[in-house]
């Protein structure tokens, strides 16, 4: 497949590079500061724009199968930047009838579990509390989804670990895993791919974990 990364030089991003280009799949990574941008590879197209201005990343997304998107905050202070970015990519996709999208978000903007655990409860109400603008920025950016007209999918990770690939970890459709309380980077990555020909994540948020 022809697939677009957003995000690319983020430590998802640069997974779902990693992995895609070893699947075989022709990857195009957008990033802002080439010099930033390390992976290599046959089938691998860096693509310099300014993520702000959706006609310069009509280019970037004209003809593709599918966007893939680690667009968001790494810290406090950088939250919006999910939504804002986000809806320059959907402007730009759907100038180009693009209409495959996976993106980023977290767990807690899912439902939660039947039967989940009081702890589990508690310890997502505390860390929604302590990162509320972090996850604010995310629902906006799901609401800019839900007006689209594109086939997305958001997928919702608890705590994010830096491990190997484990190709072992849940995923619910239009819910949360029961006491999934982390997942590695690259195992999100995975899921994200594997998702993009499965019309059952169309337009759904997808919870992941161990």
């Amino acid at each position: 497949m022809k697939l677009t990364i957003f995000g690319a030089t983020g430590q998802i991003g640069q997974e779902i590079v990693t992995q895609a280009l070893a699947a075989g799949h022709e990857v195009t990574a957008v990033v802002r500061d080439p010099a930033r941008f390390t992976v290599t590879g046959p089938g691998l197209q860096v693509f310099k724009a300014d993520l702000k201005e959706g006609e310069s990343l009509r280019k970037a997304v004209a003809g593709r199968d599918a966007v893939l998107s680690g667009l968001g905050a790494r810290r406090r202070g950088d939250a919006g930047v999910a939504a804002a970015l986000t809806r320059s990519v959907l402007w730009a996709m759907e100038a180009e009838d693009t209409r495959r999208l996976l993106v980023v978000s977290a767990a807690p903007l899912g439902p939660v579990p039947e039967r989940q655990p009081m702890l589990d409860r508690t310890m997502l109400a505390v860390i929604d509390t302590l990162l509320k603008p972090v996850y604010d920025d995310l629902r906006s950016m799901e609401e800019e989804l839900a007006r689209s007209t594109t086939d997305w999918t958001s997928v919702r990770p608890p705590r994010l670990l830096n491990k190997p690939l484990t190709g072992s970890y849940r995923t619910v459709v239009g819910g949360t895993p029961r006491s999934g309380r982390t997942i590695g980077r690259a195992d999100v990555a995975h899921a994200m791919l594997g998702m993009i020909e499965n019309p059952a994540t169309v337009r759904q948020g997808v919870g992941v974990a161990y």
